[in-house]
């Protein structure tokens, strides 16, 4: 920690000359001492992505697998969006047996590009991501991500499907 400059100290007690201690409590310094360090906050690190939603299923460079430009047309939301399915109010049960069902109705009807949309924090949405790598599931989706701002963001996933063969 750095010391505190004295300009900062001048601002502290600007900042605390009408501050009132509360009932019982001692009333707090006017000032900072000369050797005082500088409160500074703790950093936080930057999730760039939820957990485990960057890459569910990696993509890949086998013949059939995802191609960099699609993987990065999926990943800023420039796919046309074909189907989604909001998962807002159901119970665990519920919501994985209509991911699955939709899932496979999705590629049934040769669909690429679906969303899932599991609202922003809550047990589905860290549940998703983990049916999603499922095994019949894996086997017909080809790449997921997180979805842009305008779909949902991070209360949304994008998945491209397999094609058919």
């Amino acid at each position: 920690m750095r010391k505190a400059k004295s300009d900062e100290r001048t601002l502290w007690r600007e900042a605390m000359r009408d501050v009132e201690p509360l009932h019982g409590k001692e009333a707090p310094a006017t000032a900072l001492p000369e050797d005082a360090p500088t409160p500074t906050l703790p950093r936080k690190r930057v999730k760039t992505e939820a957990r485990g939603v960057a890459s569910v299923v990696k993509a890949e460079r086998a013949p059939g697998g995802i191609d960099r430009r699609t993987a990065q047309r999926l990943k800023r939301g420039q796919m046309p969006i074909e189907a989604r399915l909001d998962l807002h109010g159901m119970t665990q049960a519920e919501a994985h047996e209509a991911l699955s069902r939709f899932v496979t109705k999705s590629h049934g009807a040769g669909l690429r590009a679906v969303i899932v949309i599991t609202g922003k924090s809550g047990v589905l949405h860290g549940a998703v991501p983990r049916w999603l790598a499922e095994g019949d599931n894996r086997a017909r989706i080809l790449g997921v991500s997180r979805a842009q701002a305008q779909h949902g963001g991070a209360g949304a996933l994008y998945l491209l499907l397999r094609r058919q063969r």
